[in-house]
C-alpha cells in the first residue's frame, strides 16, 4: 500500500516474501516520517520557474519585437522541458547510493541488512523496487565486479558497502498509475505545443514584418 500526498510518499506498507525460506517479511513507514520524492519537487521548482519568467513583467508591458518574444518562449519552453523530463527519467543510481539513502531508516520494524528499497517516478507512475541481497564471502571465487549507476539493477549487480561486498539475488518491482501525474504529463505536452504553435506564428509574422521588395 502506498500513499502519495503531493511530492510527499506519507505511506508506505510492504509485504514481502522471501523466496528463499517463503517468510513474509511486512515492513512500513514510521508514522511521523514521510519521504519526498525529489523528481516532483524538482519537476514543481522547473514550472513555477516557468510562471515567473511569464509573470515578471509590469501587466501593461509591451513587447517589442518578436525576436523578445522567442527568446521568452525559448526560456518558457526550456524550463517545461526540464520538469517533464524529471518525471519520465528517473535518476540513475548506484546500490551504495540507494544503500545509504535515509530512505533506509524510514521502516519499522527497521529493514534487514539484506533488503535495499528504492522509490521513483517514471511517468505516470510511482516505483517500488525492493533488492534481495547475498553476501558474498572473502572466499568466494566470484569475480567481484561492481554495477555501475542504473535505474533498476538486476540481479547478478554486485556492490560493496560498508566493508562488506555484496550480489544482488532477487528484484522485485511495484508500480502503481498516479492520475495527477498523467494529467501532469499531458499538460506538459500541451503547453509545450502552444508554445511552439506561438513561436510559429511570431517566426511568420516576422518573415513578413522583414521582407523588402526590390
Amino acid at each position: 500500500v502506498l500513499t502519495l500526498q503531493g511530492d510527499a510518499l506519507c505511506q508506505a506498507d510492504v509485504n514481502l516474501k522471501m523466496p528463499r525460506n517463503n517468510q513474509l517479511l511486512h515492513f512500513a513507514f514510521r508514522e511521523d516520517k514521510q519521504w519526498k520524492l525529489q523528481q516532483i519537487q524538482d519537476a514543481r521548482n522547473h514550472v513555477n520557474q516557468a510562471i515567473y519568467l511569464l509573470m515578471n513583467r509590469d501587466v501593461n508591458y509591451q513587447f517589442k519585437t518578436g525576436s523578445e518574444v522567442l527568446k521568452l518562449m525559448d526560456a518558457v519552453m526550456l524550463q517545461l522541458s526540464r520538469a517533464r523530463n524529471r518525471l519520465t527519467t528517473p535518476a540513475t543510481l548506484t546500490l551504495p547510493e540507494i544503500a545509504s539513502s535515509g530512505l533506509t531508516k524510514m521502516f519499522t520494524p527497521a529493514l534487514p541488512p539484506d533488503i535495499l528499497v528504492n522509490f521513483y517516478i517514471n511517468l505516470n507512475k510511482l516505483c517500488l523496487t525492493v533488492y534481495q541481497l547475498h553476501v558474498l564471502q572473502p572466499s568466494t571465487t566470484k569475480n567481484f565486479k561492481p554495477a555501475g549507476g542504473s535505474i533498476l539493477h538486476n540481479p547478478g549487480a554486485m556492490f560493496e558497502f560498508g566493508n562488506q561486498r555484496y550480489e544482488v539475488s532477487h528484484v522485485h518491482k511495484v508500480e502503481c498509475v498516479i492520475p495527477w501525474l498523467n494529467d501532469a504529463l499531458v499538460f506538459f505536452t500541451v503547453s509545450l505545443q502552444l508554445c511552439q504553435q506561438l513561436k510559429d506564428k511570431i517566426s511568420v509574422f516576422s518573415s513578413y514584418w522583414n521582407y523588402r521588395p526590390y
